[in-house]
């Protein structure tokens, strides 16, 4: 399950709720493309903008639509009781495995954090996927974290940021890691810009923003990378380089929910308040880099 593409969607929200239909037929438009997992409620998914009740629901479309395709819930929250109740509720609604990255308001001490793992991990009863991504969370795992998180029960992942731009340190930043964790535990990619040259350096699986939106153009860079063909993979990647700009100016899940709402495939808005959808001119560029890209289809 934590190999090859895994797929992140938006789960289309507005002050009224989910738009449970437009959620459901993004996973359904997902498991037709083959993707090999889906991530919900990540943070393209906005979980941490959902209560309980709408983050059970949305688990239970997920898994129902993706129709067999392996799901992975992501389950984080400030409070570690609040993170096991999560956890149940993904497992009541099916998934195959959930997704942890340590939310937090006060700064967490690298105990606090192995505690967390330590304290979830230990009732779970599907494999967890640990959420690296300081960019969001404000908290930074040193590879020494990570190989203390990987030895608890049920760890099967770690999701790390993008790896450096230089192939031969991306390598030496996937094995320096792989050499603290067991083998049972997969490394995947994100940080989509990156995610050709994490594969090819090593890594096992891409947890993939533009993969939720875009999957048959992920899944195309994913196999040439995961087959051996190194060159081809970076090429695809770079090719989606008027995509990738965007994504850095305007971040990653704003660069989406105009995309998929321009598609058809969520109405709009599609984000929870605070957050607000891209202004004109910015939308205006997605709309033409999805026309050169030719993803306007």
């Amino acid at each position: 399950m934590f190999r090859g593409l895994s797929a992140f969607p938006l789960t289309p929200t507005d002050e009224q709720g989910i738009d449970a239909t437009a959620y459901a037929a993004l996973f359904a438009r997902l498991a037709a493309a083959g993707v090999d997992s889906i991530g919900a409620l990540g943070s393209t998914g906005g979980y941490a903008y959902l209560t309980r009740e709408q983050r059970a629901h949305a688990a239970k479309i997920a898994v129902e639509a993706a129709d067999g395709v392996p799901v992975i819930v992501g389950i984080g929250a400030l409070r570690t009781s609040h993170v096991r109740e999560l956890a149940e509720d993904a497992q009541q609604a099916g998934a195959s495995g959930v997704l942890l990255a340590p939310m937090t308001y006060q700064a967490l001490t690298e105990d606090e954090v192995f505690g967390l793992y330590e304290d979830v991990t230990r009732d779970l009863s599907v494999p967890l996927c640990v959420y690296d991504n300081p960019g969001t969370t404000h908290v930074h795992f040193t590879d020494e974290l990570h190989g203390r998180i990987a030895q608890l029960p049920n760890v099967g992942s770690i999701k790390i940021p993008g790896v450096p731009d230089d192939p031969r340190e991306a390598e030496l930043r996937v094995a320096g890691l792989r050499a603290l964790i067991p083998d049972t535990v997969t490394i995947g990619v994100s940080g989509d810009w990156t995610a050709a040259r994490g594969l090819n350096a090593g890594c096992d699986a891409w947890y993939s923003v533009i993969g939720g939106t875009f999957p048959l153009t992920a899944l195309a860079v994913t196999r040439a990378a995961r087959s051996g063909h190194a060159g081809p993979a970076v090429d695809l990647s770079e090719q989606l380089e008027p995509l990738w700009a965007l994504f850095r100016r305007h971040g990653s899940l704003r660069v989406i929910s105009a995309a998929a709402s321009h598609l058809g495939l969520t109405g709009e808005p599609n984000l929870p308040l605070p957050l607000r959808g891209l202004d004109g001119t910015a939308r205006q560029e997605v709309v033409a880099a999805l026309d050169t890209l030719g993803l306007t289809s």
